[in-house]
């Protein structure tokens, strides 16, 4: 199904983002270079996209005060996670805190969004597209990056599969956006 809409993710950066892209590039070498390692607020589990005709201005205006109030989270992933009947493999975050706080801010803020087909489950996919061999679930299934890292800034980006996603807009937490 091919997705047109308005996504808010946070990206792994650092060392931490480097490993990540590491593992990316020797299990799913296409999800390596669709994006850099991040985490879907908006647009995946939770809450589906927001609609692509939003002009940036507006999810500038609506985000602001949301991500100015919003304090840099501390988070840490879990032990990696094999979605059920599916050779998607992710890295898991704690959906209950002040990142459930922060994901059901942005789904209130009135901006136009479709249904979620899933609960907030936020994670960093390690694997996406092929199906896996014995060999490469043992392997993601041992990964463990658990040091802790600090989200300090959103991303949205406009995806229209089939061409690259469209960076619209960085918002830093707990700063007010001009």
């Amino acid at each position: 199904m091919a997705v047109n809409g308005i996504f808010i993710l946070f990206e792994i950066e650092g060392a931490l983002g480097d490993r990540i892209r590491t593992i990316q590039r020797r299990w799913d070498p296409k999800l390596a270079n669709l994006q850099p390692p991040h985490v879907t607020l908006i647009g995946s589990s939770g809450a589906g996209p927001i609609r692509p005709d939003v002009p940036v201005a507006q999810l500038r205006t609506v985000l602001a005060p949301i991500v100015a109030r919003t304090a840099p989270l501390t988070l840490r992933f879990g032990a990696p996670h094999r979605f059920v009947d599916r050779d998607i493999i992710s890295l898991p975050l704690d959906p209950h805190g002040p990142l459930r706080a922060l994901h059901e801010s942005l789904k209130r803020s009135g901006l136009p969004m479709d249904i979620a087909r899933y609960p907030f489950t936020p994670h960093c996919t390690l694997s996406l597209f092929p199906q896996l061999t014995r060999e490469a679930i043992q392997a993601l299934m041992a990964v463990r990056e658990d040091e802790s890292f600090q989200l300090d800034r959103l991303r949205v980006y406009h995806t229209r599969d089939p061409q690259p996603a469209k960076r619209l807009l960085d918002l830093t937490l707990g700063t007010p956006s001009v």
